[in-house]
């Protein structure tokens, strides 16, 4: 049985192309970072360049392509931003109207990729320090909210921030706090823990995006910003297309975790 957190990230990428893969990707490539993807056409690529300079703990960017490439040349220069994430999915005009393994029907000559970073790059750091991952553990997606909490406008730009969340012992969540406030450039340190109603989330049961998890008695939720931000930003927006990457299919990079990492 083939290792998927020991492969290189252009295995995975090259399995991905093929539809080997087709779902979330963490645990992946352990010490690579993942990333979030926005693809928008010229007409919108500086108002979303300054959402994402605006609203750095949602959107914190690690690579853009020039206009018309799709190679992430940053971090991934052998790699097509077209073909090379499991699942996309496409909003036109805010409306979300299909999920796909590859985008070459949908592409177009002036469009710009933003690749945003992941909390999957900080959970190796976390399990490495003992803290147990649910969404790993039950091998489903990380469970993801919209919140009440708006992010900064920027142009055409505007909507509610997404979190994920994963559970954890109150040491536990102590603990993820000072390891995750390392990686700035991939979320940081969490936005809210505890008490899911006062970030707008009435039913921790029933995510917006991904999977619902076991959260343990004595265990609390810990909340951190997240790449899919953009997707709830493109339905109150309503851009004439925007290309995301599906809740979980993240874009694995050559880019090494410790790279965004501070000590």
């Amino acid at each position: 049985m083939l290792n998927f957190e020991t492969m290189s990230p252009n295995d995975l990428r090259a399995k991905i192309r093929a539809r080997e893969i087709t779902g979330p990707t963490a645990g992946m490539a352990k010490g690579y970072t993942q990333a979030n993807l926005a693809i928008l056409k010229k007409e919108h690529a500086f108002d979303f360049l300054l959402f994402c300079q605006r609203n750095p703990k949602s959107c914190p960017l690690v690579d853009v392509t020039e206009i018309g490439s799709y190679t992430p040349s940053l971090i991934g220069n052998e790699a097509d931003i077209r073909t090379d994430i499991p699942k996309y999915r496409i909003y036109k005009d805010g409306v979300f109207t299909d999920e796909v393994t590859d985008i070459k029907g949908y592409w177009e000559e002036d469009m710009v990729a933003f690749l945003i970073g992941c909390s999957f790059t900080f959970e190796t750091p976390l399990l490495e320090a003992g803290i147990p991952i649910r969404h790993i553990e039950e091998e489903c997606n990380v469970p993801m909210y919209k919140t009440n909490i708006a992010c900064e406008k920027a142009g055409v730009f505007e909507g509610p921030m997404v979190v994920s969340m994963r559970p954890m012992s109150h040491k536990d969540a102590i603990r993820a706090v000072q390891i995750t406030s390392r990686f700035p450039g991939v979320h940081g340190a969490p936005i809210h823990i505890g008490d899911p109603a006062q970030i707008g989330i009435s039913d921790i049961e029933k995510p917006d995006f991904g999977d619902a998890v076991t959260i343990k008695e004595g265990e609390i939720p810990v909340f951190w910003a997240c790449g899919v931000t953009p997707q709830a930003v493109a339905m109150q927006s309503k851009p004439s297309i925007m290309i995301t990457h599906a809740p979980g299919c993240m874009f694995i990079s050559d880019l090494k975790d410790e790279k965004l990492s501070v000590l």
